[in-house]
Parts: C-alpha cells; structure tokens; sequence
C-alpha cells in the first residue's frame, strides 16, 4: 500500500497522536503508535507530555528529599536517574553521537559519518558525563532551596530547548526529519507561550529564567550544528534537549541566588 493511501485510511486522531508521542519518548506502557507523519503533527505539544514526565519526577524528589531525608547530591542523584529511565535514555545517545562528530576534523559529511557511527568516541562518552554531572549538581543546588518544583520545569523545557533547535534548523535525513519539517513558527511561538506560562506560575521569575536558558541552548545548538553539519538530524534534536534541560537548570539556579 502506497503511502498516501495509508495515510488516507488512517484518520488523523490528536489523542492518538500525543499518546503515540508519549510512547515514542517514555517508557510508559501505552503501545499506542501511528505514522510518523500525524505523531509529528503534535510535536509542539511535546513539552506538556515532559511536564507529566515532571511532575513524576518532583514527586520522587518529595520523597527522596522530603520524606526519607537522603542527602542532597544522593537525592539529585536518584531525579536524574529517574528522569533518564523514565524517557528511556531516548535522547542520550543523540548527546553522544553529536558530540563525536562535532570534536572531529573534517567537512560536514565527515562529521555526519561519524555522527552517525554506532560506536561512541571519547567526546561522545564524556559528554555524556559531563552533562550529567551537572545536571545533577544543578539539581542539589535547587533542592538546597527546597524548590523542586524547578524539577518539572526543567523537564519541561528540554523540550522548549529541542523545540527552539527544530524550528532553526535546516532538516536532513531519518526521523529527526520529521519533527523538524512539521513544526512551524506558530506553533513554536504558542507552545513556548504556554511552557513560559506554566513555568512563571511555578516559579515565578525564576521559572521563566529556566525557560529563557533552554530556548537560549536550543538556539546554540542549533548554530553549532549548522557550523559543523549544516543541517539537523534526530541526534542533533536529541542532544539539544539533554544540554537544555542542563542549561535551563543553571539558569534557574542562578534565579533563585538572585530572587530567593
């Protein structure tokens, strides 16, 4: 069957969609997928899916830091890891595979070779390391001032970062593609709205800093891989959202030294 007459057969449903969504970025057992055409359709709401995603997280932070008492750095520690299984990793590898094929000499189709080489280089892996690193060290610092409502934030944001990459971008090839192509600057502008929104009755200034910082790293993301690859791919969108949620953290710290 052609692809078009699937798609015709296939009517377009937005609940489906954002649960095919959910599914494709979390590890939630939903088992709900369509084409890669109408789940993208969506592709702004991606933000509010990671607000659940959140919301779940402040909840294993009440708990770890709040009700069981643990130590700030173990506390921060367990968020993270929480985050990261709950997505799936699903946009680790995109880190790693970027920050490869950024570190090595040679054109842009070199370094989209390299980008996309299933092994992982040095500059892959300590990315890895160092993103986490700090993302963990940000968190402690929030949860020193008893925010972590700024937990739901960031989550939510990384998206904001990826999305911020996608709408600056030019496409390549593979899935990434996708959500690049479908998002448009409507779109981009009302669901960054609505997450500065959240993020302000969160956290007040301090949220939106958090919101400003992610959308700040998308768009530098998004100058690096132009410079180094000349288009986006899904590693390029996945590595935004994982050194955004990173970026945004630091600004909230940063807004709750000032305004705290």
């Amino acid at each position: 069957m052609a692809r078009e007459e699937y798609l015709k057969e296939e009517e377009f449903s937005p609940l489906k969609s954002i649960l095919s969504l959910m599914s494709f970025s979390t590890i939630f057992p939903i088992n709900i997928f369509t084409s890669m055409e109408y789940l993208t359709k969506l592709t702004w709401f991606w933000p509010f899916i990671h607000l659940f995603v959140g919301i779940l997280a402040a909840v294993c932070g009440i708990i770890c830091h709040n009700l069981l008492q643990l130590d700030l750095l173990l506390s921060s520690a367990i968020i993270y890891a929480f985050l990261m299984i709950i997505t799936g990793y699903n946009h680790v590898d995109g880190l790693m595979d970027m920050s490869d094929g950024v570190m090595v000499h040679g054109d842009a189709s070199r370094k989209i070779s390299i980008m996309k080489d299933s092994s992982v280089g040095t500059a892959g892996i300590m990315s890895a390391i160092l993103v986490s690193l700090i993302a963990i060290a940000a968190i402690s610092d929030m949860l020193s001032y008893n925010f972590i409502l700024g937990i739901i934030i960031i989550e939510m944001s990384s998206k904001t970062s990826l999305l911020t990459t996608a709408i600056t971008s030019k496409a390549g090839t593979g899935l990434g593609s996708y959500f690049i192509n479908s998002l448009n600057v409507g779109e981009y502008m009302l669901s960054t709205f609505v997450v500065a929104v959240i993020s302000y009755l969160l956290g007040g200034v301090t949220g939106l800093l958090g919101v400003l910082g992610a959308i700040i790293s998308g768009a530098i993301m998004s100058i690096i891989a132009k410079k180094n690859f000349g288009i986006a791919n899904g590693d390029v969108l996945g590595a935004s959202n994982e050194v955004g949620r990173v970026i945004s953290a630091i600004f909230i710290c940063i807004g709750l030294f000032y305004f705290m």
